[in-house]
C-alpha cells in the first residue's frame, strides 16, 4: 500500500519513499480533479458547506500528501527525492493554478449569500472571492493560458533556486589545521574533526552550515580563515564562487523570476509584482512600505553610525585592525562585547543545552496559556526528530489541542535557516462532523550534540539559537492554539502575510526574562542555572548594535520592495543592491558579495516583495509586549489575565478576522511604534 495514500492521523514519514510520490500524487489529483468536476456541475448547490464536503475534502488529501513530500525534499534531500518530487510540481502547480481561476467555482462562491454564513465562513468567502481574482479567475483567452504557464513556470523556478542554494552550501568544505581552528569553540573543533574522520581525512572539516560558519566567523583569530569561509560563504549560487561551483549559479532564476512576477501583476491589472504582493496584506501599498522603512532607517541610523565608529575605534586600538574588512566585524563584535560586557557567547552557550531550553520553554507556553505539552508518538524521518501533543484540561479530562513535530539538528541534505509549517489545520469536518486538530512542523540547524570519550554532550544552542527556537515556536503557537473550526481561516491560514510574524516574534521577549531563562538553563558538565550576574550582563548587551542590525534588516527589505516595483527584471540586480546599499547601509559590503543569490526568503519562500513584514510584525509585537510589561507584577510575574487576552485575541482568532481587528481588541487601539524603538535602546535621547 502507498503510504502517501493511506489514510492516518499523521503521514507515514519512515515509510515514504521516491517511488510512492508519481503514483499517489497522480490518483490524488484525479480524485480532486473528479470532485472540482463535481462542484462545478450546473446543478451543483452554491452552498459553502455542500462545496467545502466534496472539494476541501479531496483538496486536504492532495495537500497533506503533497505536503509530506515538499517538506522530505527541505529536510532530506536526495537525489532519487528530488527528481519525483520535481517531475510531480508541474502537475500539482498547474491543478491549484487551474482550480484558482476556474470561472466555474468562481461563480459558484459568488453566487453565495454571505449572510447565510457564518462570521468565520463570511471572512473565509471573503478571501476566497479576493484569491479568485488574483489567481487569475476574471482572465480570459490567451491571457489566461500564459497566466497559468507563468505559475508552473515560477514553482519551478523557485525549487531550482532552493536546490541550487543548498547545494552550493553542501558542496563547500574546508579542511582546515589545528592551528587555524585558534580562537574557535571547543565543540565546534570537535565536530570539525568527527566530520573529517568520517570523511577519512585529516585535520578538521569546516562547512557553510550556520553551527559551524558562525562560531568561526566570531571567535577565529586567524583572519586569513574568515576571509576563506566568508568568501564562499559570500559567493554562493553565483559566478563569484570558485570555479567548481559555479554550476549553481542562480543569476538567469532571479532574472527569469522577477521577469514573470512583473508579467504576472501586469496581467491582472497590477503595475508591478509589489503593488500585487500588498494586495492582500496590512500595508495598503509598496509607497507605503517604502515609507515605513525609510523613516525606520532614519531613526536608526545615528544609532547604528555610534555602533560602527564603536567597533572601528576598537579594532584598531586593540585587534591591531586599523581597516577591518567584511570577514573582521563579526569577530571584532565579539571581542568588543566581550571587552565591554565581560562575558563571550561561548561562555553563555554552556549553559543552554537543547534538553533544558526545550524544558523551559514548554513551561513558559503551559504557564502563559492553561496548556499541557507532553511527548508524543509517530513516524519520523530521522532519528533526531521528535513528536510532542498539546493537551488543555476539561471538565472530564485532557482534550488534545494540537501536535507538533520538532527538527532541532542541521544536516546534509536539510536547507538551511528555521521554519514552520502546517501539517493539518484545525477543521470542524463538513464530511464526518468531526473537529480535526492541528500538526505543525517546527524546524531549526543548530549543531548536534556529541560523543567524547563514550560520553554524550547534548547540543549546546547559542542564546540567538534559543531565541530562533522560541520564533518558530511562537508560529507554532499561532497555528495550534487556534479555537477556529474553519480551516480556511484557522490558525495561521488567512493572516495577513505582514502580521502572521506577531506571535513569532512575541515569544522571542522571554528569552530575556529572568525568570524564564533561570529555568532553561543548566551548565553542560556542573547543572548549575546560569548565574544572575551574566545574565545581566547579558541583558546589558541585549542592544548591542541593534542599530546595525535594524539597518540590515531594512537593507534586505528595501532591496526586496524597490527590486519589485521600480527595478526593471532585466537590470542587474547587484547595481540595485548597491543602491540601496548607499541609502542605509553603514558598513561597506565587498563587491563579490551577491547575498541576492542565495536570498530564499524572497526567491523560493513566498516573501516577495514582503520582506518588510519582519520589520513590521515588530512593531505589533513589541505594542503587544508592552502590554504584558505594564501589567506585570513587581517581581516582573506576568498577569495570568494578560496571557489569556492575548490567547483570546489574537492566537485563537487566528485568520478568522482582519489582523488589525484583532490587534486592536488585544490592545484597544492602533499600533506605535514607541515600543519597538524602546525595545531596541533606540528611544529618543
Amino acid at each position: 500500500m502507498n503510504p502517501l495514500l493511506q489514510v492516518s492521523d499523521t503521514p507515514l514519514f519512515d515509510q515514504i519513499k521516491p517511488e510512492h510520490v508519481a503514483p499517489a500524487i497522480a490518483r490524488l489529483l484525479e480524485q480532486a480533479q473528479a470532485a472540482l468536476d463535481q462542484v462545478t456541475a450546473e446543478n451543483f448547490p452554491p452552498q459553502w458547506t455542500a462545496i467545502s464536503a466534496t472539494l476541501d475534502v479531496a483538496n486536504e488529501r492532495l495537500s497533506m500528501a503533497w505536503g509530506s513530500v515538499s517538506h522530505l525534499n527541505s529536510v532530506a534531500d536526495n537525489p532519487a527525492l528530488r527528481a519525483a518530487y520535481n517531475a510531480a510540481l508541474p502537475l500539482v502547480t498547474e491543478f491549484w493554478t487551474r482550480m484558482g481561476a476556474d470561472e466555474r467555482l468562481y461563480a459558484k462562491y459568488k453566487a453565495m449569500d454571505p449572510a447565510s454564513l457564518t462570521p468565520e465562513q463570511r471572512q473565509a468567502h471573503k478571501n476566497a472571492v479576493r484569491n479568485f481574482v488574483l489567481g487569475g479567475a476574471e482572465l480570459q483567452g490567451v491571457a489566461r493560458q500564459r497566466f497559468a504557464q507563468i505559475q508552473e513556470r515560477m514553482a519551478e523556478l523557485g525549487q531550482k533556486f532552493s536546490e541550487n542554494t543548498l547545494d552550493a552550501t553542501d558542496a563547500y568544505c574546508y579542511f582546515a589545521t589545528a592551528d587555524e581552528l585558534a580562537g574557535v569553540p571547543d565543540d565546534v573543533v570537535q565536530a570539525a574533526r568527527t566530520a573529517a574522520v568520517v570523511d577519512g581525512k585529516e585535520g578538521f572539516k569546516l562547512s557553510l552550515k550556520m553551527p559551524c560558519y558562525l562560531p568561526v566567523m566570531q571567535f577565529a583569530t586567524r583572519s586569513d580563515l574568515r576571509a576563506r569561509l566568508y568568501r564562499a560563504y559570500a559567493t554562493r549560487a553565483s559566478l563569484e564562487a570558485a570555479p567548481d561551483a559555479q554550476q549553481f549559479d542562480n543569476t538567469p532564476v532571479i532574472h527569469e523570476i522577477l521577469a514573470l512576477r512583473r508579467e504576472e501583476a501586469q496581467l491582472l491589472g497590477y503595475t508591478d509584482f509589489g503593488a500585487l504582493s500588498v494586495a492582500p496584506k496590512m500595508a495598503k501599498s509598496p509607497d507605503a512600505v517604502l515609507a515605513f522603512l525609510r523613516d525606520l532607517a532614519f531613526k536608526a541610523r545615528p544609532f547604528a553610525l555610534q555602533d560602527v565608529a564603536e567597533l572601528r575605534a576598537f579594532a584598531a586600538e586593540h585587534l591591531a585592525l586599523p581597516d577591518p574588512q567584511a570577514w573582521d566585524w563579526p569577530y571584532v563584535g565579539e571581542k568588543l562585547k566581550e571587552a565591554r560586557y565581560a562575558f563571550s557567547e561561548q561562555e553563555v552557550k554552556q549553559y543552554f543545552t537543547l534538553p533544558k531550553v526545550l524544558s523551559g520553554l514548554f513551561t513558559i507556553v503551559q504557564t502563559l496559556f492553561n496548556v499541557r505539552i507532553s511527548p508524543d508518538s509517530a513516524p519520523v524521518w530521522n532519528p533526531s526528530v521528535s513528536f510532542y501533543r498539546i493537551e488543555r484540561q476539561q471538565a472530564n479530562g485532557l482534550e488534545l489541542v494540537g501536535q507538533f513535530y520538532l527538527d532541532p539538528s542541521a544536516r546534509s541534505g536539510k536547507r538551511g535557516g528555521a521554519w514552520m509549517d502546517d501539517v493539518r489545520t484545525r477543521w470542524l469536518r463538513p464530511d464526518t462532523s468531526r473537529l480535526q486538530t492541528p500538526i505543525a512542523h517546527l524546524v531549526c540547524n543548530f549543531a548536534e550534540g556529541s560523543e567524547t570519550d563514550g560520553v554524550h554532550r547534548p547540543a549546546l544552542l547559542s542564546h540567538d539559537d534559543v531565541t530562533t527556537l522560541f520564533h518558530e515556536f511562537g508560529h507554532g503557537l499561532h497555528h495550534l492554539l487556534t479555537q477556529v473550526n474553519e480551516r480556511d481561516v484557522a490558525g495561521i491560514s488567512g493572516v495577513e502575510w505582514d502580521a502572521v510574524e506577531l506571535p513569532s516574534q512575541f515569544m522571542e521577549n522571554f528569552c530575556w526574562e529572568w525568570a524564564a531563562v533561570a529555568q532553561m538553563t543548566a551548565h553542560v558538565d556542573t547543572g548549575e542555572a546560569l548565574p544572575r550576574a551574566l545574565f545581566d550582563k547579558m541583558l546589558a548587551a541585549r542592544n548591542f548594535q541593534s542599530g546595525m542590525q535594524t539597518l540590515r534588516q531594512i537593507e534586505f527589505s528595501l532591496f526586496d520592495m524597490l527590486l519589485h516595483t521600480d527595478h526593471h527584471p532585466s537590470d542587474d540586480t547587484m547595481a540595485l543592491l548597491q543602491t540601496v546599499r548607499k541609502e542605509v547601509a553603514v558598513l561597506p559590503s565587498p563587491s563579490f558579495s551577491r547575498s541576492a543569490h542565495t536570498f530564499s526568503h524572497i526567491f523560493a519562500g513566498g516573501y516577495a516583495a514582503g520582506y518588510y513584514s519582519y520589520k513590521w510584525a515588530e512593531v505589533l509585537s513589541a505594542d503587544v509586549y508592552a502590554a504584558f510589561e505594564e501589567t506585570a507584577a513587581p517581581d516582573g510575574a506576568h498577569n495570568p489575565v494578560t496571557g489569556q487576552r492575548y490567547l483570546k485575541t489574537i492566537l485563537e482568532a487566528g485568520g478568522s478576522r482582519p489582523a488589525m481587528e484583532s490587534f486592536k481588541a488585544f490592545r484597544g487601539r492602533e499600533p506605535a511604534l514607541d515600543a519597538l524603538l524602546r525595545h531596541q535602546g533606540m528611544a529618543a535621547r
